[in-house]
């Protein structure tokens, strides 16, 4: 028997195997339907126990958390292990461990928070949105408040790894960066356009924000900025200001904002997400992001070439 990595070419059957150095791009997208068949797996098993094992009196609340924190495990755990058959740091996918709730992290939850801050104020200058009062108070506030951070960062690492994750990087492996980045983000818009009092702008809307997404990968090197600011957005939408969120209005939020005036610059049913106003967030967002984080040459790591790249 031998050791190292020709041991494991023999133990492992050969669609296993570690790639070889020019196999790599066609051997990251070949794992693909693996990945997403193990993570629907894991998540059904999974699921299935918390369902079964939960009391019935459990708060929905709760149960929709453990719902979402399983979602966010069932799409990393066999990213996890396909880096190890592949021999390649996790990092490679986006959730650099040494990087975890760090700088850019918080980066992203400040632009959440602002730009959709500022989304809203643009309404109420223009009387379209009524901020509202408090419907929470006293320790209510802190409970709720952390309750719904802990839940959309659970949405966001799921989100986020599931779209711009490993299916980013095997995609890109073969297709190019944004020709994946486009198509994730397609399916990524359509799969919103199922929630309750979606429309097709804010579909096309959620599109553009995955784009931006993409971008944020692309010039930072790793999802950290995307997850902060993309819990950030959620966390203000359902909790602070009580307006819809992708159509859903989530219960225990601490103002209870509404919005009035025509569809098109409100959103509507959909929120501030269905607003035409979005387009043009997402295109400031993106020249300052692209002067706060110019291109340069990128680590190959960083994106999983096997080269190093010049400017976008």
């Amino acid at each position: 028997m031998t050791d190292g990595a020709s041991g494991l070419r023999l133990r492992l059957p050969i669609w296993l195997r570690p790639p070889t150095r020019n196999q790599r791009e066609v051997f990251a997208l070949q794992f693909l339907p693996l990945y997403v068949v193990v993570a629907v797996l894991l998540f059904l098993v999974l699921s299935t126990a918390i369902e079964y094992l939960l009391p019935a009196s459990t708060p929905r609340l709760w149960g929709a958390l453990l719902a979402k924190a399983v979602l966010a495990f069932a799409m990393i755990a066999p990213a996890l292990a396909i880096s190890r058959i592949e021999r390649r740091p996790f990092a490679d996918f986006g959730l650099p461990a040494a990087q975890t709730f760090g700088r850019l992290f918080w980066i992203g939850v400040l632009w959440g928070f602002g730009s959709l801050s500022l989304l809203l104020f643009v309404l109420h200058a223009a009387r379209c949105l009524s901020y509202g009062n408090a419907a929470l108070h006293g320790a209510h506030i802190w409970k709720l408040a952390l309750f719904w951070a802990i839940f959309f960062v659970c949405v966001a690492f799921f989100e986020e790894f599931t779209f711009r994750g490993y299916t980013q990087f095997a995609i890109q492996q073969v297709a190019g960066f944004w020709l994946a980045a486009i198509l994730l983000s397609a399916i990524f818009a359509y799969i919103h356009h199922s929630n309750p009092g979606e429309t097709w702008v804010g579909t096309i809307g959620a599109g553009g924000v995955a784009l931006f997404f993409c971008f944020t990968l692309r010039r930072t090197g790793n999802l950290w900025f995307a997850v902060g600011m993309h819990a950030s957005w959620d966390w203000a939408q359902s909790f602070f200001y009580g307006v819809p969120d992708s159509g859903v209005v989530e219960p225990g939020h601490f103002l209870q904002a509404r919005l009035h005036g025509p569809v098109w610059l409100t959103g509507g049913s959909v929120g501030p997400e269905g607003s035409v106003l979005l387009f043009v967030l997402i295109a400031g967002m993106w020249l300052v992001f692209h002067r706060i984080f110019p291109a340069g040459v990128i680590s190959a790591r960083r994106h999983g070439y096997t080269e190093k790249t010049g400017k976008d």
